[in-house]
């Protein structure tokens, strides 16, 4: 086994202490010429000089100690291959979160398994940290071969161990070396995936072992306020058994918007965390691991002092499908889309405060066979008034296929309610296509213009047809006008103005020319090149 200064080197850290190691000779060796002290010490006496001597005060252990101590041998290090045939050339230092369109499913399928990089000002800062690659190895290793490192933990003393799905996706061999293993076993012990969750970027994996392993015990991330102390223990720059601590700064922290952050809630905290932590516990003043290191925010790929750990309650859920016998998580679905962070004047114009407004039904699905319609507000389940649409993802989220709910919701105004049968969101959305985008129609007209800042035209019926709606196109948006604030864009079709039909051109400058400063304004607009995405919801006050 290579010393700890080696393989500092051969990830290119070392030539970091080489530089301040030269550097400080060469001050020592100017200092020395500078002042001609070279020779002196043999010249000047010491018998005065009393030597110095260690003081035994024994420092009670503080918490850290003791958790560090209690829970360091379940923390293992995971090593990863990448063979050439499958290597993609991604600098796996930097996982950039992708960016999703701001349009929630109730749930999107376990899809997304490319980390393609988004347009977003999120892209730049929000970074997994897998902990890099390292150099091929000149003794003997595979040309070209790639290897990774990350950190995971033991949940019991069969060998299964929680980590981060990224720190081993795609690898072709995945090793773990726990903390008792001896430095001459280089690379660690041959591990299998048991199963992955790319939704909440968790996975589950297993070495074989001859004796029960030392495991860690689950917290409940529920219980833990922002405030609290909180210690992380991992495999930094491939440093193992690196202990930082701080403590937690925030919760229920989502990073990445739309379909793709709804089941990622996360822990955020300030314990200092570096490529390399990924899949590493976080852990409470009891002991206990109350998430796991997933993300950083960072500008630099390194620690900045913001974390984020996936909650232990969302882990422990995901752990037990996993080890199951599909060894995959099984989440309902009622086959709706919606739009979080819609303006407050949809909710004036719509009449409510809280819920959910419908943004899609899908074909066949459990609402649509509910009688769900786009446009229809959900307000409750079994009872239960919702909050918003992470309230509604996760509790159908939770519910098993081929159970039965309540929904309330308001349509036109008036409540109703209906029994939905919950699906396995993975077959309701299986059918969901990917329409082309439809032909762009002669522009004509300038409907709205002088009030809003948009001049519209009639549809054609070949374009009506394939958008499954009448309505008005966008032929353009005036720089800095109402419209342009609100985010329209030329080629979309509006559909409706404050729920007041606009088929016609006509129609849409009668609605508009009613408008005053002051007024809300929420249009029914569909993306064409998008059809798929139905009806977005969008306004403002005017």
């Amino acid at each position: 086994m290579r010393s700890l200064f080696e393989r500092l080197r051969s990830r290119r850290l070392a030539s970091a202490y080489i530089v301040l190691a030269t550097l400080s000779a060469a001050i020592v060796a100017g200092s020395l010429a500078a002042h001609g002290v070279r020779g002196q010490e043999q010249q000047n006496s010491s018998t005065d000089a009393t030597p110095l001597k260690i003081v035994n005060s024994p420092i009670q252990p503080n918490e850290f100690v003791k958790i560090a101590k209690q829970v360091a041998p379940a923390v293992v290090n995971i090593n990863t291959q990448t063979l050439p045939k499958q290597s993609d050339n991604r600098d796996r230092r930097n996982f950039h979160f992708r960016t999703q369109p701001n349009q929630n499913p109730d749930d999107d399928g376990q899809g997304d398994d490319d980390q393609q990089d988004g347009n977003d000002n999120f892209q730049d800062f929000f970074n997994r940290f897998f902990g890099g690659q390292i150099p091929q190895q000149p003794d003997g290793g595979d040309q070209g071969v790639q290897e990774s490192l990350g950190s995971g933990f033991i949940v019991d003393p069969r060998g299964y161990i929680i980590t981060n799905n990224h720190v081993i996706d795609k690898a072709d061999k995945i090793y773990v070396k726990l903390s008792t293993d001896p430095d001459t076993q280089d690379l660690g012990r041959p591990a299998r995936v048991i199963g992955v969750d790319k939704a909440t970027d968790l996975a589950v994996i297993k070495i074989d072992t001859n004796v029960p392993l030392p495991i860690v015990r689950m917290g409940n991330s529920d219980e833990a306020q922002v405030g609290d102390w909180v210690e992380a223990i991992g495999s930094p720059f491939a440093l193992a058994q690196t202990v930082t601590a701080g403590i937690i700064s925030a919760k229920n922290r989502t990073i990445e918007p739309g379909a793709s952050g709804q089941f990622q809630h996360f822990i955020q905290t300030d314990a200092a965390i570096n490529p390399g932590n990924s899949g590493g516990p976080l852990l409470d003043m009891n002991g206990n691991v109350i998430g796991v290191n997933t993300a950083i925010y960072t500008q630099s790929a390194g620690y900045q002092g913001i974390g984020f750990a996936m909650p232990s309650n969302t882990v422990v859920s995901v752990y037990n499908d996993l080890i199951g016998p599909s060894h995959k998580v099984t989440r309902g679905s009622i086959g709706i889309q919606f739009r979080e962070g819609l303006s407050g004047a949809v909710n004036r114009v719509y009449g409510f405060k809280n819920g959910v407004l419908v943004q899609e039904v899908q074909s066949g699905g459990p609402a649509d066979r509910a009688g769900l319609k786009p446009g229809d507000i959900i307000t409750s389940i079994d009872g239960r008034p919702i909050k918003d649409g992470d309230d509604l993802v996760n509790e159908i989220a939770s519910r098993r296929p081929g159970s039965t709910v309540r929904l309330g919701f308001l349509r036109d105004g008036k409540p109703d309610d209906t029994a939905v049968t919950i699906g396995d969101r993975d077959k309701v959305f299986a059918d969901l296509g990917n329409p082309q985008a439809p032909e762009n129609p002669q522009s004509s007209g300038d409907a709205g213009e002088t009030k809003l800042g948009v001049v519209v035209h009639d549809i054609a019926p070949s374009l009506a047809s394939k958008i499954h709606s009448s309505g008005v196109e966008i032929e353009s948006v005036r720089t800095g006008s109402f419209a342009d604030l609100q985010g329209l864009a030329p080629g979309w079709v509006i559909t409706h103005v404050n729920r007041q039909s606009t088929a016609t051109r006509d129609q849409f400058e009668a609605i508009v020319s009613k408008l005053k400063s002051g007024d809300d304004v929420v249009f029914e607009v569909i993306d064409p090149h998008h059809p798929e995405e139905g009806i977005n919801y969008i306004g403002g006050t005017l």
